[in-house]
């Protein structure tokens, strides 16, 4: 079988890997779709994701999808041919936050594609990927695969708008037109937010963002955009944080979604201080990723998010179109198709 595999900095291969049958507790999945995550394109480009730095070889991917291959023994799961995706997070199940229903932030726990721990985790852009059978969701039905594979980073979006609070009526920023940005545009309007101003240094991704359910877009080399009652950083970047903090209104609330660069980040503090912003993060997900499922079950409308599909053999093509954000948006590798 055929894996995308992240070597160093800019060093990227699509290698041959021995397949493994499922053992105990485990399914095997033939994997149809992966998206490309800006965490992915991190390790590529920079050979690390925030603190997060590459040690050794790693398949790269955590947003996949596909059909059951084989289930290991005492498995009561989807049967074979079911058309499935994988929750990327293995949380620890014993820790004080898994106990408090906090699992997003366990320190034990093991994402799809993550340098995070050494050995490194195995990611999902393989043909064949074995999981624990808790991890495999069936789909709803009429959801295709392509539109599924999108369930992961729109459960990242999802879980940001649960950290805003009761967005319903209100007006929200967005800063950041990414894919991760642009999903967060579609989780609020089916929220409720009235109003959603949405950021970006190019027209392009400010296009989808309108697609999707952005009442206004404002380009970020321009005008600050009027007080919002509470803004979702999406750009990973201090000059997003720095709008959000100087424009959110008095008392309003900011949510970190972005990674930021290694290090310490400077912000506002004063503002902060004397406006009493309320500053929170919003790291990964974890029940999401069914309310992400169903959504997209629903027919919630992310298609123009979707913008390119590659083969596998071609996958350092589709990274570098996918770091292109004045072209592509989500950008993604057809794992059933090696050439």
């Amino acid at each position: 079988m055929r894996a995308c595999v992240v070597h160093g900095a800019g060093d990227l291969r699509v290698e041959d890997r021995d397949p493994v049958p499922p053992g105990h507790g485990e399914i095997a999945v033939s994997t149809a779709f992966g998206g490309i995550c800006g965490s992915d394109l991190h390790y590529y480009h920079r050979g690390s994701v925030g603190d997060f730095r590459l040690r050794e070889p790693m398949v790269l991917g955590h947003e996949v999808v596909g059909h059951v291959a084989a289930t290991g023994p005492d498995v009561d799961g989807p049967g074979v041919g079911t058309p499935v995706a994988i929750h990327p997070a293995t949380p620890c199940g014993a820790c004080p936050e898994c106990a408090g229903n906090r699992r997003n932030v366990c320190a034990r726990s093991r994402y799809l594609g993550s340098a995070a721990r050494t050995p490194h985790v195995q990611g999902g852009f393989i043909q064949h990927l074995v999981v624990p059978a808790d991890q495999v969701r069936p789909l709803p039905t009429g959801l295709d695969l392509r539109r599924a594979v999108v369930a992961e980073p729109l459960a990242v979006a999802l879980h940001a708008v649960h950290r805003a609070g009761d967005v319903a009526g209100r007006r929200v920023l967005v800063t950041g037109a990414g894919p991760i940005g642009c999903l967060t545009v579609a989780a609020l309007k089916n929220a409720g937010a009235a109003e959603i101003v949405v950021t970006d240094l190019l027209d392009e991704p400010l296009a989808i963002a309108a697609a999707v359910g952005a009442t206004s877009t404002v380009r970020a080399d321009g005008a600050d955009p009027d007080q919002p009652d509470i803004a979702i950083e999406a750009s990973g970047s201090a000059a997003g944080l720095s709008t959000c903090v100087r424009t959110v209104a008095r008392r309003g609330t900011v949510v970190l979604l972005g990674l930021l660069p290694p290090g310490e980040t400077g912000f506002l503090g004063n503002i902060v201080v004397t406006r009493e912003i309320e500053m929170l993060g919003a790291f990964r997900f974890d029940r999401e990723f069914d309310e992400a499922l169903s959504l997209l079950g629903e027919g919630l409308h992310v298609d123009p998010v979707l913008t390119h599909t590659f083969p596998l053999a071609e996958a350092a093509a589709a990274f570098d179109i996918a770091g292109n954000r004045a072209l592509a948006s989500k950008v993604l590798l057809d794992l059933t198709d090696p050439r």
